[in-house]
């Protein structure tokens, strides 16, 4: 097949529609669904990623992307009892890693989740279809399912759900086209290769970099490769948990993910996790009370009286400024990546507040020693890579 109609463009009147091959048959299948033209740009775009983050790390991996961007990505650790909690995972039921991988991507941030597209490394198996069977998604795309998988994901949105097929042997043309304004715009593939080699230059004094930060710097990379620039990543234990995208400042960049990364771990506070949820509500319902819960600003929207009674059997107390500020500041060991250098020490110091201890960046500012004596004040790990991440 060498094209394939779609419904219509971005909007509804942006007809006709398509993707095609100038040369050659698409590389997807739609195996379910009909599938429309932003969700081929997420399916693309994060087909790219988890792709070169098995390659890069050895282990399945997923993303969860929402227009062209991830909102989560990670690979394919095992689910802590806490994990399982901040998920919504039954205690009892079996987990693949591939599974492993894609909640955990998706619980990065799991109010910008909702309607995801979700990419998965490896062969979809059961567990991983039951889990998406169960949340708000639009499709998937992966290089195969297994029946007992396909079957699953065939009753989803009432016989409607996107399942897409990718060859994983697929190798795109080295040259990439864009049409914008009747203009075409013509570029070579970002093919560099984002690999462990390119960590060497470490520009802090402290030189510690474990192997599992080294991991969490190839997650943070291959997530910004396929992020709107500008962009920020954090990551901790094998996933990413806030990503900044498409801010034209670095500092809103670098504030945005590390506000994304906070509210990851303050899902994990005692007060979080003994929410007393009704036993019916619907999980889209929960993660929105969690997300206005933990805001400053409207948590009194689901706790004055008449507005718990919707969400939770019993009135919960507020976490106050004062218990986030004190739970917060026993975060550690966190990753920052970022797209492009940082120009200034400001953003080391918000990454600080997020507990990060490792920073990757391309480096090649003009204040670069600002951006240095930052990160030796806190004991912090600076690498410097020498390459831009870019993405539009």
């Amino acid at each position: 097949m060498q094209e394939l109609e779609l419904k219509y463009g971005c909007n509804p009147n942006q007809k006709p529609a398509r993707i095609f091959m100038r040369g050659g048959e698409l590389p997807v299948r739609v195996l379910n669904g009909r599938p429309g033209y932003i969700n081929f740009l997420d399916a693309l775009n994060s087909w790219q990623l988890v792709r070169e983050l098995k390659e890069a790390t050895g282990l399945p991996s997923a993303a969860s992307f929402k227009h062209v961007s991830p909102a989560g990505a990670a690979v394919g650790e095992m689910l802590t009892d806490v994990d399982r909690a901040v998920y919504f995972v039954d205690p009892a039921i079996e987990l693949t890693p591939l599974a492993c991988a894609y909640i955990r991507a998706r619980g990065a941030d799991r109010l910008c989740s909702y309607g995801d597209w979700a990419a998965l490394s490896d062969v979809c198996d059961k567990a991983t279809a039951q889990y998406l069977k169960n949340e708000v998604s639009d499709g998937v795309i992966a290089p195969g399912y297994t029946e007992e998988a396909l079957a699953i994901l065939k009753l989803k949105k009432k016989g409607g759900y996107n399942v897409v097929e990718i060859d994983p042997d697929y190798v795109p043309a080295p040259q990439e086209y864009k049409d914008v304004f009747g203009v075409t715009f013509q570029q070579g593939r970002n093919n560099y290769k984002i690999e462990p080699a390119l960590l060497e230059n470490i520009v802090s004094k402290s030189k510690d970099l474990p192997e599992a930060a080294v991991r969490d710097m190839m997650i943070a990379l291959i997530t910004l490769k396929y992020t709107q620039s500008n962009s920020v990543c954090f990551v901790k234990d094998g996933q990413a948990i806030g990503v900044g995208a498409g801010q034209q400042s670095r500092i809103h960049c670098t504030r945005l993910a590390g506000g994304k990364a906070d509210n990851w771990y303050l899902r994990r506070h005692p007060k979080v996790l003994a929410l007393p949820f009704l036993p019916d509500i619907r999980r889209p319902d929960r993660d929105n009370a969690i997300d206005v819960y933990l805001s400053d600003d409207e948590c009194e929207d689901v706790l004055r009286d008449g507005a718990w009674q919707k969400v939770f059997s019993a009135q919960p107390e507020a976490l106050t400024k004062a218990e986030k500020l004190a739970f917060l500041a026993t975060q550690s060991g966190v990753t920052c990546g970022s797209d492009a250098f940082f120009p200034f020490g400001d953003n080391v110091e918000r990454c600080r507040k997020s507990g990060v201890k490792y920073i990757v960046e391309p480096g090649g500012s003009i204040r670069d020693d600002n951006v240095i004596e930052t990160a030796d004040r806190y004991g912090m790990t600076l690498v410097f890579t020498g390459m831009r991440l870019f993405h539009h």
